[in-house]
C-alpha cells in the first residue's frame, strides 16, 4: 500500500476513534461532486447526462466545507464532471487542506495548465489524474484524440512543481491482461506518479455505452491473469492488498457504501456514488434513513456486477486494519 506514512496514521487513528465511539457506519472518504458539468463526453460515464439546468449548477465553497465538516471523514475526494471547471475550486481546495483533510482532485487533466497556478503543493493535496489506457485506449476512451498526450504532459508539470500525483484507471471488458500491465508499468515506472488506483468500470445507466462493462467473473479473469507472477507487488498501489485480493476473486467483500458516501449538489446520495435512490439533506440522514441492507451482490439487481472501490475499498480497509496480520502485509507491501 502506497499510501504515505502520515495518511495511513491519521486514518488509523480515526478509525480507531469511531470504534472506540462504537459508531458501527462512518465515513472514511467522502466523494465531493461540486459539479456534473466535463469537458469530456467520455463513452462510459453517465454524469453529463443530466438535465441542462443541473449541469449549469456549481455548489458554493461554504456548501461545501460544511458538508465534509459534517461528515467528518478525514479524505475528501473531489470529482465531477470536471472539478476545474468549477470556478472556486482552487479555493475550495484551500479551504478543506486548512481543515488538514488529505484530498484528492480527480480531473482529466485538460484544464490543469490554466489552473495550475492557482494551487500550492501540499501533504494534504493530491492531483488524481485519470487515465485510462495507454494512448490509444485512453484517448478512445474518452472519445477524444491526444487528451493522452495533454493528460501526460500536465502530469510532469504538476511533478516538476513539486505537488504529489495520483492516476485513476478504469478498467473494461474491452481490456485484456496485458493492457493492465501495460499502462500500470507506464504509470508506474515511465510516469513514475506517486500512486496508482484501479477499478473495473460500474455500468452507469445513463453510460451512452452500455456493452463495455465487466461482470463479477470476467473482473476477477482479467486481475487473476494480470497480478501473476506477483507482478502487482511491483506497482504502487493506493490500495490494501486485501482489495487487490478482491479483485482476483481470491477473497469476497460486502459492501460498505456507507463509507464512502457521495455529496452533490442534489445533497447526499443514496446509497452510493454509482447509484442514486434518492437523496438525504445531512450524513447522518443519509445513514440512518437508507436500507442497506437492501444493497450489495445478490440483493439489489443493479448490484450484481460492481466490484468498483466506492463500495469494497472500505471494507477491504476496515478489515486489513482489523487484523494485525493483514495490517503487517499491508505495511511489508507498500
Amino acid at each position: 500500500m502506497a499510501m504515505p506514512v502520515r495518511q495511513s496514521l491519521r486514518v488509523g487513528g480515526y478509525i480507531l476513534w469511531q470504534r472506540l465511539r462504537r459508531r458501527a457506519k462512518f465515513p472514511l472518504l467522502v466523494e465531493l461532486e461540486p459539479l456534473f458539468a466535463c469537458n469530456l463526453a467520455c463513452a462510459g460515464c453517465g454524469k453529463i447526462q443530466h438535465p441542462p439546468e443541473l449541469l449549469k449548477r456549481r455548489m458554493p465553497v461554504e456548501q461545501a466545507v460544511a458538508a465534509i465538516k459534517d461528515a467528518g471523514a478525514p479524505m475528501v475526494s473531489i470529482a465531477g464532471g470536471e472539478p476545474l471547471m468549477h470556478p472556486q475550486i482552487a479555493e475550495l481546495v484551500r479551504e478543506l487542506v486548512a481543515l488538514k483533510k488529505y484530498v484528492f482532485l480527480c480531473t482529466n487533466a485538460v484544464l490543469i495548465p490554466k489552473k495550475i497556478d492557482q494551487f500550492e503543493p501540499s501533504r494534504y493535496f493530491a492531483w488524481t489524474v485519470h487515465l485510462d489506457g495507454l494512448r490509444e485506449r485512453h484517448d478512445a476512451s474518452v472519445c477524444k484524440e491526444g487528451v493522452f498526450d495533454d493528460a501526460v504532459a500536465a502530469v510532469r508539470e504538476c511533478q516538476r512543481r513539486g505537488f504529489r500525483v495520483t492516476t485513476n484507471t478504469t478498467f473494461f471488458n474491452t481490456d485484456s491482461p496485458q493492457t493492465v500491465i501495460d499502462v500500470l508499468d507506464y504509470l508506474n515506472d515511465d510516469l513514475q506518479v506517486d500512486e496508482l488506483m484501479i477499478s473495473p468500470g460500474y455500468a452507469y445507466e445513463k453510460a451512452p455505452d452500455q456493452d463495455r462493462f465487466l461482470g463479477v467473473q470476467e473482473t476477477r479473469q482479467l486481475f487473476r491473469k494480470a497480478f501473476a507472477d506477483g507482478r502487482r507487488r511491483r506497482w504502487r498501489f493506493n490500495h490494501t492488498p486485501l482489495f487487490l485480493d478482491f479483485l482476483e476473486g481470491r477473497i469476497d467483500f460486502p459492501c460498505t457504501a456507507w463509507a464512502i458516501p457521495s455529496y452533490s449538489p442534489l445533497g447526499w446520495q443514496r446509497p452510493c456514488y454509482l447509484m442514486a435512490d434518492g437523496y438525504a439533506e445531512t450524513y447522518r440522514e443519509l445513514i440512518d434513513d437508507t436500507d442497506w441492507s437492501r444493497y450489495g451482490r445478490g440483493r439489489d439487481p443493479r448490484c450484481a456486477n460492481c466490484m468498483a472501490h466506492c463500495g469494497y475499498e472500505p471494507t477491504a480497509v476496515l478489515a486489513t486494519l482489523g487484523s494485525l496480520r493483514q495490517s503487517l502485509r499491508a505495511l511489508r507491501d507498500g
